[in-house]
């Protein structure tokens, strides 16, 4: 029984933990890492093929965004996670697999005209919709038991339609333990989704720690203050441009809109236009109607027993081809345009920035959390000039930030959560944070609530019946800082490693097996093996 710390260690993105009990190999969360690396992580201490299952807390990329890789490397279990999150993903990891076909495209049109060797792309759409067929959906508070002696239930983590902290129950070698992985544990009072569900109790926590460090402040007034960068910008004949991640922030926007619409507080130009530039949050938006009987808070309930729909209303648009996209820019009336991605990195909204950025009567406005190293995060800070398709863009538009929307609980959001215990933990881990958020919260958890806290690097090995650390592990830094969102592009030996590791995982789960079809195995596979070393 025995828990190893492999992503989002000191760092935000990639999360993924290593779970070893009662026989199975368990990942919590297979996600991506976006923006820079700060840390290397370890890789998987097994082959992907091995992986029994995943116990996946929400749909967003950096959680679930290797999904496919990981199937593409061999994995054939199940993944479990809440019904909504398993429709999220349904489009989000698919949107992901074209992005990295078409990076692979365009890496692999350089590599002819120079020279170089073709690259496979991260993973394809059929494997996105091969491990879309491991997945396992249930409802919050369903309590169920994945094998023998592992049992786990989903509860609501307030963070995007879905998200959920998971508790697991193991029961190995007469030795009982709890296990709290938090997810991304949401902000209160945020529209559309319920407030994060405490837990009463548990032997091991780990919990994330994206604002450990940092306070919201007073919770301000999100329809004034939306309406007020809306109408200063209309004033001056400019476009309001929101990046914002296509699940779960353009969803919230469109619901303050609607409240700002139904109240007329934008004077002297009616019937404005909002367009919503993004397939991926279009279809969300779809899915997000579909759960809102089930998933959505009382106020957004409230709004649909009076026959409102909370995030659609008049002059609401939508661009889904690129023709459609171009030719929102072609329009000279100010307008809000919502456009993915949400750290501006990738996607639609790069057009729409170099389309707006010199133009100081518009408006950039962030209303997310823009990671290090991001195109979004160095105009947060106030960059003079940026490039965009090879052109130098001069940084003239009113760049604002709507302040306290986050999806995330802050410092006193994460201590309240966690104060919410009734029963001590043995023992709290901290992760997805940058290194100063990570080690300020696990030094507040220690102080003020007297908890035995760690923050661990990756490679952390961890024995939850023994209660002690197997292998703690030193941070080791990555020397050149480079952007992650892509990862490594893969070649066609890598994918033989990966079919040569699956094989690998099928002959030890024959075992025991009938002699007859043991050895009628034995011989494909050799017969195979004097094929290609002829």
């Amino acid at each position: 029984m025995k828990l190893t710390f492999i992503g989002a260690a000191h760092e935000v993105t990639g999360s993924c933990m290593y779970l070893e009990a009662c026989g199975k190999k368990i990942l919590i969360d297979c996600g991506m890492e976006q923006g820079v690396d700060v840390f290397e992580n370890v890789p998987l201490p097994v082959a992907e093929a091995d992986i029994d299952m995943v116990f996946l807390t929400h749909a967003h990329i950096d959680h679930s965004g290797k999904l496919p890789l990981l199937y593409k490397n061999g994995f054939r279990g199940q993944v479990f996670a809440t019904c909504g999150t398993e429709r999220l993903c349904g489009i989000m990891l698919r949107d992901s697999a074209n992005i990295q076909m078409f990076e692979a495209e365009w890496r692999n049109r350089k590599a002819k005209r120079s020279g170089k060797q073709e690259v496979e792309p991260l993973y394809t759409i059929e494997d996105a919709e091969g491990v879309l067929k491991c997945f396992v959906g249930r409802e919050y508070g369903e309590k169920i038991m994945v094998a023998e002696g592992i049992s786990i239930r989903f509860v609501d983590a307030g963070h995007l339609l879905g998200s959920s902290s998971v508790e697991v129950w193991i029961h190995e070698n007469g030795v009982s333990k709890k296990l709290v992985f938090s997810g991304d544990i949401g902000n209160t009072d945020q529209p559309i989704i319920c407030d994060p569900q405490t837990i009463e109790d548990a032997d091991y926590v780990i919990m994330e720690s994206t604002y450990g460090d940092r306070s919201h402040g007073p919770r301000p007034d999100y329809i004034a203050d939306l309406a007020d960068v809306i109408q200063t910008t209309f004033d001056r004949g400019g476009n309001v441009v929101i990046p914002a991640f296509a699940v779960g922030r353009t969803q919230e926007m469109l619901y303050f809109i609607r409240q700002i619409k139904e109240e007329k507080r934008i004077k002297n130009h009616d019937d404005f236009e909002v367009y919503v530039d993004s397939p991926l949050a279009i279809e969300a938006t779809k899915i997000f109607m579909e759960r809102m009987h089930d998933d959505f808070d009382e106020e957004a309930s409230r709004l649909i027993q009076s026959g409102i729909n909370p995030i659609s209303f008049p002059g609401l648009k939508t661009a889904v081809t690129s023709d459609d996209s171009k030719a929102i820019n072609f329009n000279d009336s100010p307008k809000v345009i919502i456009s993915a991605s949400g750290m501006c990195d990738a996607g639609r909204i790069k057009h729409h920035l170099k389309h707006n950025l010199w133009r100081p009567e518009c408006t950039v406005l962030f209303v997310g959390y823009q990671s290090a190293g991001t195109l979004g995060r160095a105009l947060a800070e106030g960059a003079k000039e940026v490039k965009l398709f090879g052109e130098d863009i001069e940084v003239r538009a009113q760049i604002r930030t709507l302040a306290g929307v986050s999806g995330h609980a802050d410092r006193d959001g994460l201590m309240d959560w966690i104060k919410a215990f009734s029963k001590k933990p043995e023992k709290v881990f901290v992760v997805h944070g940058e290194d100063a958020a990570c080690v300020a919260l696990a030094g507040r958890i220690r102080e003020e609530l007297a908890l035995d806290t760690l923050a661990p690097y990756s490679g952390t090995v961890y024995d939850l019946a023994a209660g002690k650390l197997i292998r703690e592990a030193q941070p080791v830094r990555i020397q050149k800082k480079t952007p992650a969102a892509s990862s490594r592009q893969s070649t066609v030996f890598d994918r033989l490693l990966s079919a040569g590791q699956r094989l690998l995982a099928v002959i030890r789960r024959n075992e025991g097996g009938a002699n007859k079809d043991l050895a009628k195995f034995a011989d494909q596979i050799e017969a195979l093996c004097d094929k290609w070393e002829r």
